[in-house]
């Protein structure tokens, strides 16, 4: 990219960044929930086959059926040379015991000496995939997902103006591979398909995004898919032409802190 459309990049970068701080998420009831988190979610790290919006899952408050626990994932975009906007994913190292190869956004639990959901994210990004938390301008949160496990995930949009600056390097006990793909593609029915499972007597849909860059091939689905898909509903401002989700679906208020989706 050269100088001219390095600084267009920037003002483009600039202009997302300014509109999507004014984004607000809708309420839920947990917004002041704090909560240790659980080993369930492959100890702490937020990878699943499930991504229900909280908005869609009303979930009885009463702490003693149910908390939701906390975590957070980092959207990391950037200006590709294309010009077009893209987000960092992680490919989760194939020798771990579970999720082992699934694609997934920097992130994890939260712990007691981060501030905010985005301390988290950027947290654990530096600790996966070595992205220093002072290249990324964070603008906003997301509605939280609710994981297969039920742990509330907080999607946490950051900006990366400088992406020279980062140079990947992946955590071999956790990533095996770190790339980018365009944000876009997100609400585009291309490379797509679903499947609905059933809980409970009320159906949801899995989404599952076909990907291939370098003669790689990807698939990124569940809860990233998820998040991924109103991520890009939120930035480019429409949303996708298919059914994001059931929208009868509802999580029963008698869930407990041991449930899981199917």
């Amino acid at each position: 990219m050269d100088a001219t459309n390095s600084c267009r990049g920037g003002q483009r970068l600039a202009a997302l960044a300014q509109q999507l701080r004014l984004y607000k998420p809708p309420p839920t009831p947990f917004d002041d929930d704090v909560e240790e988190q659980s080993d369930q979610e492959s100890a702490g790290k937020v990878v699943s086959q499930v991504g229900i919006p909280e908005s869609a899952a009303p979930i009885d408050r009463d702490p003693e059926r149910f908390r939701p626990k906390r975590a957070a994932v980092l959207i990391c975009l950037f200006e590709g040379d294309g010009g077009d906007l893209r987000v960092i994913l992680t490919k989760r190292s194939s020798r771990l015991s579970t999720h082992s190869g699934e694609i997934s956004l920097p992130g994890g639990k939260a712990e007691e000496g981060d501030k905010d959901d985005g301390d988290t994210a950027t947290r654990e990004a530096h600790e996966e995939i070595g992205l220093d938390p002072s290249l990324v301008n964070i603008v906003t949160c997301l509605e939280p997902f609710l994981s297969k496990h039920l742990l509330r995930v907080v999607p946490v949009i950051g900006m990366l103006h400088e992406k020279k600056a980062f140079k990947p390097a992946p955590n071999p006990a956790e990533v095996e591979e770190v790339f980018d793909a365009p944000l876009e593609m997100f609400i585009k029915d291309e490379n797509r398909s679903a499947e609905e499972r059933e809980w409970m007597g009320n159906k949801y849909l899995i989404h599952f995004f076909n990907y291939e860059t370098g003669g790689r091939k990807f698939i990124i689905w569940g809860l990233t898919a998820g998040i991924l898909i109103r991520a890009a509903s939120i930035v480019y401002q429409q949303p996708p032409p298919f059914l994001e989700q059931n929208p009868l679906f509802k999580v029963p208020g008698g869930v407990n802190k041991d449930t899981i989706l199917p």
